[in-house]
């Protein structure tokens, strides 16, 4: 499965199965054998990091198809299958005309992985854009629609990494796309691209085009170096955490949320802990970006997860903030 992981780790199967249709998933939910072994649903194998040796059934999600199914006074809604890659998706919709996945450019993975880790980038999530997906329950052997609200999502998390996860596969997913679409330009070095691009009135395919110029400068293509993109989420603490970290580092890098709260980078944490570049065993740190992890060549899980924890490990004895990853450890 090493080219199935962004990582590159040299993971082997105890059973596989690719599913192209959505029949499949009920013979598999039959079958005397593979119906009783734990499951691990893999999409572009993009937020995911596997051991040597994976026990149970891998269930490669490949679902096909794109297709703009309904629109509104409001909305365009266009649907994906779960197993078309993301940003191929966008690039699709901007084709069409249609704002609202433009700053969700360049992220690795599939359509039906973004719901699980609710993906985000440039001061846009998915759920922002999400209206339904429909899954395949295990339990009932039958498929069910989703809403927005049942879907529980949350800053990198939805319900598909918790209660449903072994428990639901993602068939397709259904975003309501804005007919009234407005830039979203928070982030400071996206506002700086367009400008230096001379952009005053971008478009979403400007947007896009400029997301996709900042992602390249600073993160590693996996196809040339193994990763799993950002590897730690940004931790959100109180004002009054954040106030006491300001005091002893003035140029602390921190975003405010709408609860009060404060987002800090958890990248700039991780850089002034003298990180960034460094290695452990086969596992580094980017040297571009401190909160991307690298396979050095040949890196195992073992030598990733040693490496995650010295870094969180420091970054909690520093500051006093614990992080959290991102990828799952399989």
């Amino acid at each position: 499965m090493q080219a199935m992981n962004t990582f590159g780790i040299a993971a082997v199967a105890q059973q596989f199965v690719r599913i192209e249709q959505c029949e499949q998933l009920a013979v598999v939910r039959c079958d005397p054998v593979l119906s009783g072994l734990p499951r691990l649903v893999l999409g572009g194998g993009s937020n995911l990091v596997l051991p040597d040796s994976v026990p149970g059934l891998v269930l490669q999600i490949a679902l096909p198809g794109r297709e703009v199914v309904a629109q509104d006074e409001d909305y365009v809604y266009v649907r994906g299958g779960a197993g078309e890659n993301w940003h191929e998706f966008v690039q699709w919709t901007l084709e069409l005309g249609l704002g609202g996945l433009e700053n969700l450019s360049l992220i690795p993975g599939t359509v039906g992985a973004a719901p699980i880790q609710n993906i985000g980038a440039y001061g846009v999530e998915m759920q922002d854009v999400f209206h339904q997906l429909t899954a395949f329950d295990f339990n009932s052997g039958q498929s069910l629609t989703l809403n927005k609200e049942e879907c529980c999502f949350a800053y990198r998390d939805s319900v598909f990494k918790r209660a449903y996860r072994a428990r639901m596969v993602i068939l397709d997913v259904t975003f309501a796309l804005p007919k009234a679409w407005q830039p979203r330009l928070a982030y400071a070095d996206l506002a700086r691209t367009l400008a230096q691009q001379q952009i005053d009135a971008p478009q979403p395919a400007d947007v896009s085009a400029a997301i996709i110029a900042i992602r390249q400068a600073k993160l590693p293509d996996p196809q040339v170096i193994g990763n799993a993109g950002s590897f730690f989420k940004n931790p959100i603490v109180t004002t009054a955490v954040r106030d006491r970290l300001l005091t002893h580092y003035p140029q602390l890098v921190s975003y405010p949320q709408a609860d009060g709260r404060y987002k800090l980078a958890a990248g700039w944490l991780i850089e002034q802990c003298g990180w960034k570049g460094k290695s452990l065993g086969r596992a580094g740190v980017y040297e571009k970006q401190a909160l991307v992890l690298v396979n050095r060549g040949g890196a195992s899980a073992a030598e990733v997860r040693a490496l995650a924890s010295a870094i969180q490990a420091d970054v909690q004895a520093r500051f006093g903030v614990e992080l959290e990853t991102e990828p799952v450890f399989a």
